[in-house]
């Protein structure tokens, strides 16, 4: 019996996938005018969030599972290989700045680890084992999610991920860009968003890659509005780390409040340039301890912190 890595047994697999398929009207388009490969490029790009659509309920219910468990002190962790594992680590890397979140409670794993983001690791993607000891590293429990990301939803160490997790109790998402996939049958929460054959043969960087960037910017978003990290659509937790982010948590303040600038300049340097607690010292006419009490009493939910306040608590 061959052995799922021998070279013909590979190839097999790959022949069945859609995003390895080959299209032959595509055979000549090196031969195009540069704008008209860009309108071929741009018409397929435009079929993705279509895809995405199909698989939206998959997504709300992993969102809301995930939610539950990061509410309760979880974290969720992204694992994947090449671009997949590449667009992990950037969403994890973008909610501290984003959201305020420890680094720690989002958390992306690349197959190769940190040389794998600019570099390829030689067969790191193809290895369970790394994926089990990244994720041993990180001592899951019940609260914890692990999402594992495949455009082909074949990728071993992605599918590894996803049952190492499993078999510890974790919350677990697969999600790939091929039906009937292996990644999404492992796990608990399967998402599956079928873009069909690349543009360039086999290129999943291109429709899978956006694809998944797309969902993974759900997961990461939603799940935040959930945990009381916006205020309708402001971003009330962003951390004002350099200039441009201050500006915006004082445009933020004037949205919410209406204040004028030299009162919201004061509340926000009662509360070190938060904005969750800046906006209850206006709106709610208290101090910055008394805003930062209000709002660990209320998970952190700003909208419930001003009831709080207005309920004379």
């Amino acid at each position: 019996m061959a052995s799922p890595s021998h070279p013909r047994d590979l190839r097999s697999q790959l022949e069945t996938l859609t995003t390895e398929a080959f299209r032959p009207e595509l055979a000549d388009v090196d031969r195009l005018p540069t704008l008209d490969i860009a309108r071929l490029m741009n018409r397929e790009d435009a079929t993705v969030a279509g895809a995405v659509t199909e698989q939206l309920p998959r997504i709300a219910a992993a969102i809301d599972a995930l939610a539950d468990r990061m509410a309760r002190g979880g974290r969720l962790v992204y694992a994947g290989a090449g671009t997949a594992g590449r667009l992990g680590v950037l969403d994890a890397s973008e909610c501290p700045p984003t959201f305020s979140t420890d680094p720690a409670r989002v958390v992306g794993l690349i197959a190769g680890g940190p040389d794998a983001m600019v570099t390829s690791v030689e067969g790191a993607e193809d290895s369970r084992e790394l994926a089990e000891s990244d994720l041993a590293a990180l001592d899951l429990t019940a609260d914890d999610t692990v999402v594992g990301v495949s455009a082909s939803g074949r990728t071993p160490y992605a599918i590894g991920a996803v049952e190492y997790a499993r078999a510890r109790g974790a919350l677990t998402v697969g999600l790939a860009c091929n039906p009937g996939s292996a990644l999404a049958a492992a796990a608990e929460h399967g998402i599956e968003v079928v873009v069909g054959p690349e543009f360039l043969t086999g290129s999943t960087r291109l429709k899978a890659g956006t694809a998944q960037k797309l969902v993974l910017n759900m997961l990461s978003t939603i799940t935040m509005i959930r945990l009381g990290k916006t205020y309708g659509n402001l971003m009330v937790d962003v951390r004002a780390s350099n200039e441009k982010l201050r500006a915006r948590s004082r445009r933020i303040v004037a949205q919410v409040t209406g204040a004028e600038d030299d009162v919201i300049e004061r509340a926000l340097a009662a509360t070190d340039g938060e904005v969750k607690p800046a906006i209850l010292v206006i709106l709610a006419g208290v101090d910055g301890p008394t805003a930062a009490r209000l709002l660990a009493e209320s998970a952190g939910h700003l909208r419930a912190a001003l009831a709080k306040a207005q309920a004379g608590a």
